[in-house]
């Protein structure tokens, strides 16, 4: 079959961009350059293979599992049904997460971030902050997880540390800076059935509507925390005042400062030591 045949193909079944994005990325061509290449002939091989893709996305199944990838502060990462797809909000905790860091540290720093799934935070934090020595681990209860985060650091060339673990529990080492996109879906929230049907449950529901991980890792975060420290949360944005009293409830002498998304709603939270502002 030709290039355009395969695309009207397509188009009868999902969206026109969403065809031109899977043949394009089967094919190693950008979506625009196919219409420069519409009567050249692909491989019944290959012709197979987009069908099924072309079914899969029919389906309900992700654009992003399907490609195998995605596109998060740009770098494109490896993803599939073992770890959740980073969403836009995670890339705004990045984004905030490294102005803090740049604003209240100046020396060589230690972060962990916990239940990293495809270690889109940890791997982007190692990557973008160059201006100062850091010591990165990438924690999560899942193996199939680990593996597509050290994937994802190989394929960066990043050199970081991994551990399998259930969040903080029996980690005795101390951080300057813990990060954590924990599950915060209460059991009975309805979420769109495309994440519902498709994405790891263990990575996006929590008991306690939705404080179950805040609670574990608050608990006894302290004992992991350097004096000078950062914490950086990414939150259900309903969520703020819960865990802002969970975190009164547990740390003292701390600033704590809520930031909004771009669609305007509660997303993060950012506590650190008072000495940090000496």
């Amino acid at each position: 079959m030709k290039i355009e045949e395969l695309l009207i193909y397509a188009q009868s079944k999902i969206h026109k961009d969403h065809a031109r994005i899977l043949l394009g990325n089967l094919l190693n061509l950008n979506p625009l350059e196919l219409l420069i290449h519409l009567e050249e002939d692909v491989s019944n091989e290959k012709v197979e293979l987009y069908k099924k893709e072309v079914e899969a996305l029919r389906n309900n199944k992700p654009l992003q599992y399907v490609l195998g990838y995605t596109n998060f502060y740009g770098n494109k990462l490896i993803v599939n049904e073992n770890v959740l797809i980073p969403r836009f909000e995670t890339e705004e905790l990045v984004e905030n997460t490294i102005k803090y860091i740049n604003k209240l540290f100046n020396k060589e720093i230690s972060i962990i971030d916990l239940g990293c799934g495809s270690g889109a935070i940890g791997l982007t934090l190692k990557q973008k902050l160059n201006n100062i020595n850091t010591d990165v681990t990438l924690l999560d209860i899942s193996d199939e997880a680990l593996e597509v985060a050290k994937k994802n650091a190989d394929k960066l060339n990043l050199q970081v540390n991994f551990i399998k673990n259930d969040m903080l529990e029996n980690i005795n080492k101390k951080f300057d800076v813990i990060i954590s996109n924990p599950p915060y879906i209460s059991y009975d929230e309805k979420i769109e059935s495309v994440v519902k049907d498709n994405e790891p449950h263990l990575a996006l529901y929590a008991k306690d509507n939705g404080l179950e991980y805040y609670k574990r890792i608050l608990s006894t975060i302290e004992n992991n925390l350097k004096e000078e420290f950062l914490i950086a949360f990414e939150i259900g944005y309903t969520q703020k005042e819960e865990i802002t009293s969970i975190i009164k409830e547990h740390l003292k002498n701390v600033q704590i400062e809520c930031l909004k998304d771009m669609q305007n709603r509660d997303r993060m939270i950012f506590i650190y030591s008072n000495n940090l502002l000496k």
